[in-house]
């Protein structure tokens, strides 16, 4: 895998797909660069059967991402067009993440804004030290958040803590966030890592077909009722069922020990 920046970078441990967002001296703002090179370690993760499951983290203990780098907006966003442009590119990296089939947990730390809490909220799992801060300042900048994203937030927070987020402006806590349903755990600084670990040790030791059905079902119930592909739901299941990874379930369950999955 190639990248074009160095302000992202793609690991593999054990399973594990480790994304950093590595421009810490702007507490991990996101540039467009930036953008570009999460759709290409995110289609590259999606491919190796060795890796299990993403964490998307950020560089030093400032922050998780603290939004789009503004420094590129007169440049990049000058215009409609331009934004339309840069709207573009950063949508297909969010749809790198929507799409993933694996999960994708986000281990947040400091402030996690704007973009970044975007970003986030494109993961299966959100875990925060309880110093993280959450917000969009879009309405301090006159922009607008895309439709998907709103919806996103809609969904996780509904829609009465959706227009307090968005129309306020102001940052929420991790205590709060975790309140109103916008994060799934919070622990101390120093049991970030541990917990993560706990998450990422269970997946990795689960059925990969099993775990796949599971987000992809959960997305469809998701849909408006008129929306939802049940073909692709009952294939879903027929896949899980007809997989060597049920025989070796079932198994392990008889014999009284760890399975050992394949994803096949």
């Amino acid at each position: 895998m190639k990248l074009d920046t160095d302000k992202m970078i793609a690991e593999k441990k054990n399973g594990v797909g480790w994304m950093t967002f590595n421009n810490p001296a702007r507490r991990n703002a996101t540039s467009l660069e930036m953008w570009q090179a999460i759709g290409v370690i995110m289609n590259d993760f999606a491919r190796d059967p060795s890796v299990k499951c993403c964490v998307m983290k950020g560089a030093g203990d400032k922050a998780f991402v603290s939004g789009a780098d503004i420094s590129q907006f007169k440049e990049k966003r000058s215009d409609a067009d331009a934004a339309a442009q840069y709207d573009r590119i950063s949508e297909e990296a969010r749809r790198g993440l929507v799409n993933f089939q694996k999960p994708l947990i986000a281990m947040i730390r400091g402030y996690c804004l704007g973009g970044g809490l975007g970003v986030a909220m494109n993961a299966d799992f959100r875990i925060a030290t309880e110093d993280s801060q959450f917000g969009i300042p879009a309405a301090r900048l006159g922009i607008a958040y895309t439709f998907e994203n709103i919806k996103r937030l809609v969904g996780l927070v509904g829609p009465s803590f959706a227009k307090e987020i968005l129309i306020t402006a102001r940052r929420l806590s991790a205590a709060e966030a975790y309140q109103i349903g916008l994060i799934n755990r919070v622990v101390p600084v120093n049991k970030l890592e541990e917990t993560v670990a706990e998450f990422t040790d269970a997946i990795t030791m689960n059925a990969p077909l099993s775990m796949k059905a599971s987000k992809l079902i959960i997305a469809e119930i998701l849909k408006d009722k008129d929306e939802r592909d049940y073909d692709m739901i009952d294939g879903l299941k027929r896949e899980c069922f007809d997989s060597n990874d049920y025989k070796e379930g079932r198994e392990a369950f008889m014999e009284k020990r760890k399975p050992a999955f394949t994803g096949t």
